[in-house]
C-alpha cells in the first residue's frame, strides 16, 4: 500500500494532467451542438465541388430565417386593429344632458318650450357622435391611413369601419357647432355648447391585448415551407453555382439530414466522436508543451492557465451563437493570443489560438470563414502585439487586426455575392465592437497576474523602475551593489536581445538579483569604501557563509515584498552551484592538511534553468571580475570573460537552461563589446 501511495505522490503532477484533460474535454464537448454533421461542405457564391447531388429522400424546402422574417412584419403591418365599442355611454351622456337642462327650467333660466327644443337638438347631436364611435384621445393616432379599416366590437358583434368615420375630438366640437347654428333664443348657445363638450366622453378604446393574439395567432400559423422535394430528384450539378433556390434546398437538406442523424440511437456516437476530435486537439497542445516548452508543461499552474483560457474562449463563442448566431464575430478570439504571448511566447499564442478556432469549426455557421477569418488575425495579432507596456502598442495593433477582419470579409463577401452591393455592412460594426472588445486583454493580464501568479510585461516594466521602494532601499543601504545591478541589467539587456531573449524579465531579475546583499552592505566589496575588510576578523569559512547566504536572503527578502516567482528565479540561480573560489583557497592554505569539505563553500543553487537566468549568471560573473582589472584593455577583457564563462560551462552550471553554444558565444561577444565601451581611454584633458 505505501508503494502505491509513493508512485502516487511521485507522479501527481502526471496524475493532475490527466484529471485536466479529462475534465476540459467533457466540458468543451458539453458545449458543442449535440446534433450530426451535414457531409457536405458549401456556402451561398460558391461552386459544388461535389459529384450530382440527389435526394436521398422526400424533404420539404424551408424558407429562410429572412423570409419569414419578412413575412412576420408583412402580418404586423397589414393586421386589422380592433377598437371596443362601450354602448352604455350614449345613454349616460343624454340622460346627464337632461338632466342639466332640467336644473335651467328650476331656475327659469328657459322656458318649457326652450327647454324642449334644446333637448331635441341636444340628443341629435350626441346621437350623431355616436352613431359611429368617439374614439379616445390616445387611440387617435394609432392609424396614419385614416382611410385604414380597421375593427369595431359592438357586444357580440364586430364590424369593418373606416378609421376616418369614428369621430375623434375636433370632429365633435364641429358637430355640436353644426348642431346649434341654426338656434337662437334668451338663453346663449355657448352655454349649451359647454354643456354638451363637457359630457359627450369617448366610447371607442383601442383594444392592444385583442389586436396582439390576433397578430399572434396569424403568426403561428405562417408556414414555414415553401414546397417539396421528391426522392430521386436532382438538387444541383456538380460545378453548378450554389444559390438562390439550390441554396434553399440544400440548406433544407442539411437540416432534415442533420434532425435524422440526430436520434436516440446515435446519441452515444456523436458524443464518441465529438469526445475523440476534442481530446486529440488539447493531446496535441499538451505534447506541443511537452517537446518545445518542457518548462511550462512541468508547471501545472502555467497548463491550467492555458487550458482555462481555451475553455472561456470556446464557452464565450459557444454562448454567442446559442443566443443570436448574428453576433458571431463579436466574440474576440484575438484575446487568447495577446494574452499567451503576454505570459509566454509567440509561438504558443499562436499555436493554441489555432487549436481553439479548429475546435470553434464545429460549432460555427460557415466554419470555413470563420476558421480562415480568424487564423489570419490570429497571425496578425501574434506579429504586430509586443511590448504591452507601450501604451501606443496595443492601440495600434488592435487596429490593425480590426482591419484585416473588415479586409477578410468584404473578400468573402463579394467572393459569395460576386459584387459589393450585397455586403452586409453590419459586420463592420461588428468588427469595430470585437476590437474594442479586444482591449479588455489589459485588465485580464492584470487579473491572471493576480490569480494565476504569472508576470507580463506590463509588470515587469513596472518593477525595474528604480524608484520602487525596494530599489531604493539597496540604493540607500548597498550603494554598491545598486550600481553593480545597474551595470548587470544593462549588459544581460543587450544580450538578451541578440539572441531574442525576453529582455525585459532579465533586465528586471537583474536589478533584483541582490538585494540579498542589503542584509550585511560591508562584507561585500563593492560596498565598503575603506581599507578596513570585515572578513579580516573571520575564518575563511565564516566568510564563505556570509557571501553564499546573500542568495537566501535575497529570496527572503523578494518573498516578503512579494516580488513574481519568476524575479526570485533570478536570485535563486546567479551563483547556480558555483563555489566561493576565494575563501576556498584561502581556507586550504589555511589548514593545508585538513580535507578540506567544499560544499561548505558552495552555492546552494539551482543552477539557471532558462535563457535569461543564464544569461544573468554570465553577465553578473563578468561584470564582477572586469573590476579587479588593473589596466583594462581590449585584450585583458576578452581573456578574461572567455576564461569565466569557460570555467561556468566546466562545471556544468548552463545544463538545464536550453542555451547553445552559439548563442553564448554571441553573448560573450556582447559582454566583452559592453566592458570595453565601458573601460575605453579617453583623452586626457590639459590642466
Amino acid at each position: 500500500m505505501s508503494n502505491i501511495v509513493n508512485k502516487l505522490y511521485q507522479n501527481n503532477a502526471i496524475i493532475y494532467k490527466v484529471i485536466l484533460f479529462l475534465i476540459t474535454t467533457v466540458a468543451i464537448v458539453y458545449l458543442f451542438p449535440k446534433g450530426g454533421q451535414f457531409k457536405y461542405d458549401f456556402s451561398n457564391g460558391q461552386l459544388w465541388k461535389y459529384d450530382n447531388l440527389y435526394a436521398p429522400f422526400d424533404f420539404a424546402i424551408q424558407k429562410t430565417d429572412e423570409e419569414i422574417k419578412i413575412e412576420k412584419k408583412q402580418i404586423t403591418a397589414n393586421a386589422k386593429l380592433y377598437f371596443d365599442y362601450d354602448s352604455s355611454i350614449p345613454n349616460e351622456v343624454i340622460n346627464v344632458y337632461k338632466r342639466r337642462l332640467s336644473t335651467l327650467k328650476q331656475n327659469d333660466t328657459l322656458t318649457k318650450e326652450q327647454i324642449q327644443d334644446f333637448e331635441k337638438v341636444g340628443i341629435k347631436i350626441i346621437n350623431n357622435v355616436y352613431e359611429n364611435g368617439f374614439l379616445e384621445v390616445i387611440s387617435q393616432d394609432r392609424v396614419s391611413n385614416p382611410n385604414e379599416v380597421v375593427v369595431v366590437k359592438k357586444e357580440n358583434f364586430i364590424e369593418d369601419v373606416l378609421f376616418k368615420n369614428l369621430y375623434n375630438s375636433n370632429d365633435v366640437l364641429k358637430e355640436i357647432t353644426k348642431g346649434l347654428d341654426n338656434k337662437t333664443g334668451a338663453y346663449p348657445n355657448s352655454e349649451v355648447f359647454n354643456f354638451l363638450s363637457e359630457i359627450i366622453t369617448p366610447n371607442v378604446i383601442y383594444n392592444a391585448t385583442f389586436t396582439d393574439k390576433i397578430i399572434e395567432n396569424e403568426i403561428e400559423n405562417i408556414s414555414y415551407t415553401k414546397g417539396k422535394v421528391s426522392s430521386g430528384g436532382l438538387i444541383i450539378l456538380k460545378g453548378d453555382i450554389v444559390e438562390g433556390k439550390k441554396l434553399a434546398i440544400l440548406n433544407s437538406l442539411k437540416s432534415e439530414s442533420e434532425s435524422k442523424v440526430w436520434t436516440d440511437s446515435n446519441y452515444n456516437w456523436i458524443i464518441f466522436g465529438y469526445t475523440i476530435l476534442v481530446a486529440l486537439a488539447l493531446l496535441m497542445l499538451l505534447l506541443f508543451l511537452q517537446i518545445n516548452r518542457l518548462e511550462i508543461y512541468n508547471n501545472n499552474n502555467k497548463v491550467t492557465f492555458i487550458f482555462f483560457n481555451v475553455f472561456i474562449m470556446i464557452f464565450i463563442q459557444t454562448l454567442v451563437i446559442k443566443y443570436n448566431s448574428d453576433y458571431l464575430y463579436v466574440v474576440p478570439l484575438s484575446v487568447l493570443p495577446i494574452v499567451l504571448k503576454a505570459f509566454f511566447d509567440a509561438r504558443l499564442g499562436l499555436f493554441t489560438h489555432v487549436l481553439t478556432v479548429l475546435l470553434l469549426g464545429y460549432v460555427v455557421p460557415n466554419s470555413f470563414e470563420f476558421i480562415y477569418l480568424h487564423i489570419i488575425a490570429g497571425i496578425v495579432t501574434i506579429l504586430t502585439v509586443s511590448e504591452l507596456y507601450k501604451r501606443a502598442n496595443l492601440f495600434i495593433s488592435v487596429a490593425q487586426i480590426t482591419l484585416i477582419y473588415m479586409i477578410t470579409y468584404f473578400a468573402f463577401s463579394i467572393i459569395k455575392e460576386g459584387n459589393a452591393s450585397q455586403i452586409n455592412l453590419d459586420y463592420f460594426i461588428l468588427f469595430a465592437i470585437n476590437g474594442l472588445l479586444s482591449f479588455l486583454a489589459i485588465i485580464l493580464i492584470y487579473i491572471y497576474e493576480k490569480v494565476f501568479g504569472l508576470v507580463s510585461d506590463v509588470t515587469l516594466l513596472e518593477l525595474s523602475n528604480t524608484n520602487t521602494k525596494l530599489l531604493r532601499e539597496l540604493n540607500e543601504k548597498a550603494p554598491g551593489t545598486f550600481q553593480h545591478s545597474m551595470q548587470v541589467a544593462n549588459l544581460a539587456e543587450s544580450a538578451a536581445n541578440e539572441i531574442g531573449a525576453n529582455s525585459m524579465l532579465v533586465r528586471t531579475g537583474a536589478l533584483y538579483h541582490d538585494i540579498g546583499k542589503m542584509v550585511n552592505p560591508m562584507y561585500f566589496i563593492e560596498n565598503q569604501t575603506t581599507d578596513v575588510n570585515p572578513h579580516n576578523d573571520l575564518s575563511p569559512e565564516d566568510s564563505a557563509k556570509i557571501i553564499t547566504d546573500h542568495v537566501i536572503k535575497g529570496v527572503e527578502i523578494a518573498k516578503k515584498y512579494k516580488l513574481p516567482d519568476r524575479i526570485i528565479d533570478f536570485i535563486r540561480t546567479h551563483h547556480g552551484t558555483s563555489t566561493a573560489y576565494y575563501f576556498y583557497m584561502k581556507e586550504k592554505e589555511q589548514n593545508p592538511d585538513a580535507d578540506i569539505n567544499i560544499k561548505k563553500f558552495q552555492y546552494k543553487g539551482p543552477n539557471p534553468f532558462s535563457k535569461e537566468t543564464a544569461i544573468l549568471m554570465m553577465c553578473d560573473a563578468a561584470e564582477a571580475a572586469s573590476k579587479s582589472l588593473k589596466k583594462p584593455t581590449a585584450q585583458s577583457i576578452n581573456d578574461l570573460i572567455d576564461r569565466i564563462i569557460e570555467k561556468q560551462m566546466s562545471e556544468n552550471q548552463f545544463l538545464n537552461s536550453d542555451i547553445t553554444f552559439k548563442e553564448i558565444e554571441t553573448i560573450k561577444k556582447v559582454i566583452k563589446k559592453k566592458l570595453m565601451n565601458i573601460y575605453h581611454l579617453r583623452v586626457e584633458y590639459p590642466e
